[in-house]
Order: C-alpha cells, then sequence, then structure tokens
C-alpha cells in the first residue's frame, strides 16, 4: 500500500508540473512611441483604442524619434511612409457675432493678408500642420498679415475664437466648438500616419487599425 501510495503522489506530482508548465507566459507588451501634431491630437484616442493590452503608447515630443507621427496634410517634403487614416475638414472661423460672412477663397486671401482694422487676425506658426494646408489652399504664396497674431495650439485658437467676437481664425472641424460658425471650409485634407520606414509587426497592426 505505501508503494501504492508513493506512486501515486509521484504521478499525480508530474501531471501538476505538466499542466503548470503547459500555460506560455503571457507576452511582453510592445512599446510604440508616437508624435502627433496638436491638430491631430483626436486620433490619439483611436489610437489607443487599437493599441489595447498587446501594445504600450508612449508619446514623444521628437517628430524625428517617434515610430508613428499624426499630422493633417501631406508634409511639404515627404521623406517617410505615409498613410491615409482618415480626413479633416480646416476651417476659417469667427465667433457668431462677428460681422465676417461667409467668404470666397479670393475674400478669405485678402482678409488674412492684408487684414482688418476691425477684426483681429490668428494663424499658427509657419510649421504647424493646418497653417501648412491653410498656405497652400488659401494663401497660394502669399504671406499673412504681420498683424496677425499667432496661437500655439487649436485648443488655444478655439477658447480665443469663442470669447473674443472680432476676431477669425483657423481651426481644424474636430476642434470647432461654442458659440463660433465657420465662414470658409477647406474640405478633405486627409490625415497621416507617418512611419521612418515601412511598418511591421505592432505598428503595422496599429495604422491598419485606424484605416478601418
Amino acid at each position: 500500500m505505501r508503494k501504492l501510495f508513493l506512486l501515486s503522489l509521484t504521478l499525480f506530482s508530474l501531471f501538476v508540473s505538466s499542466c503548470s508548465t503547459s500555460t506560455p507566459p503571457a507576452p511582453t507588451p510592445v512599446v510604440v512611441s508616437v508624435h502627433s501634431s496638436s491638430a491631430a491630437g483626436p486620433w490619439l484616442t483611436a489610437l489607443y483604442g487599437c493599441a489595447g493590452t498587446s501594445t504600450i503608447i508612449r508619446l514623444s515630443d521628437s517628430p524625428s524619434d517617434a515610430d508613428i507621427r499624426l499630422q493633417i496634410g501631406e508634409p511639404e517634403f515627404l521623406s517617410s511612409f505615409a498613410y491615409k487614416i482618415d480626413t479633416e475638414e480646416i476651417l476659417i472661423v469667427t465667433h457668431r457675432q462677428s460681422p465676417i460672412q461667409n467668404l470666397t477663397l479670393e475674400q478669405a486671401q485678402t482678409l488674412f493678408a492684408l487684414g482688418d482694422p476691425s477684426i483681429q487676425v490668428w494663424v499658427y506658426a509657419s510649421d504647424a500642420d493646418v497653417q501648412g494646408v491653410f498656405d497652400q489652399f488659401v494663401m497660394a504664396g502669399r504671406s499673412v498679415t504681420p498683424s496677425a497674431k499667432i496661437a500655439v495650439s487649436p485648443q488655444q485658437m478655439s477658447d480665443t475664437l469663442v470669447n473674443q467676437p472680432n476676431t477669425v481664425g483657423i481651426l481644424p472641424r474636430h476642434w470647432k466648438v461654442g458659440d463660433s460658425r465657420f465662414v470658409f471650409s477647406i474640405p478633405d485634407v486627409p490625415v497621416l500616419a507617418l512611419t521612418r520606414s515601412e511598418p511591421q509587426g505592432a505598428i503595422k497592426e496599429l495604422i491598419g487599425c485606424l484605416q478601418k
């Protein structure tokens, strides 16, 4: 009986051991660094959703070091891989009480090039993605008036246009909120995910998910 008991115990131990080693350890999450322009910030929510638990998104302050860069509009010089993940609409926006009505392209160009004594014009820094789209499709090579004020982000631009009646500025559609209205539109501007090399692994999966 004792030998039978020891044999049973040994077999049980081997069974438990085999069961415990048959379950592989959970895979280590992959870290993907991401840089987003201020204007492309709304697409970070979708990116986090695509990452799930298998990928860790680490935001990077340096676009050159990031695995993925999110921006609105095509860069002037495209030296990386680019993938369209959505479209955005770029608007000229005023306070709802502003006297400015719907603008033609020529009127919009004149307003931002020459300014208006009764209206404060707001733009972005020349290297901002939204400003690049605006310069290409509206200004067409003309310079913005020197009297224009510079917003550091769409959030600051939105707050200014909502709270100051005599202002006009530029906003992506996703950032237009509050008591404001648009008077000119640039439709179907691509939202891009840029990578330094052809995407592989987790980076490829993330971009594919964003494109769905």
